[in-house]
């Protein structure tokens, strides 16, 4: 419950719903933000095609937690150096942490992004705007 006294009402979204983000090879899919969490956190997918880059060096003050569901991701921390997270690896990475996440394999790379406290997604539409018009291929 929360503190207004209001409940939230539970959701089920299934695979092929949510807020899509296409960015060429990568590609999100918000599938709960700050509308259904009442502002706690967002849950979204991401999926990279292989050879793909990812948004560049970055860093914003909400955390992150990958679980890897497909493929390899490849992911660079604040010490620059690359680790390769396997399907069922996860990954904690607080806010204000410098990071990058590339699919460097030959096949899709796929994960669920738990971001909190939400408000991420509000940032999608200017980066899907920013990524699709590069080109994602290393």
């Amino acid at each position: 419950m929360e503190a207004s006294g209001t409940v939230r009402e539970p959701i089920v979204v299934q695979p092929d719903e949510g807020r899509v983000y296409a960015m060429g090879p990568m590609r999100a899919i918000f599938k709960a933000d700050l509308d259904e969490t009442a502002g706690g956190y967002s849950i979204s997918e991401w999926w990279l095609e292989p050879r793909t880059r990812g948004p560049g060096t970055h860093e914003h003050p909400e955390d992150h937690v990958f679980y890897v569901i497909a493929g390899t991701l490849s992911l660079r921390l604040h010490d620059g150096a690359w680790r390769r997270v396997a399907k069922g690896g996860y990954v904690v990475i607080p806010g204000g942490t410098p990071h990058d996440f590339q699919n460097q394999g030959s096949e899709p790379a796929g994960f669920i992004a738990f971001t909190s406290p939400g408000g991420f997604e509000e940032s999608m539409t200017r980066i899907e705007a920013a990524l699709s018009a590069e080109d994602l291929r290393p």
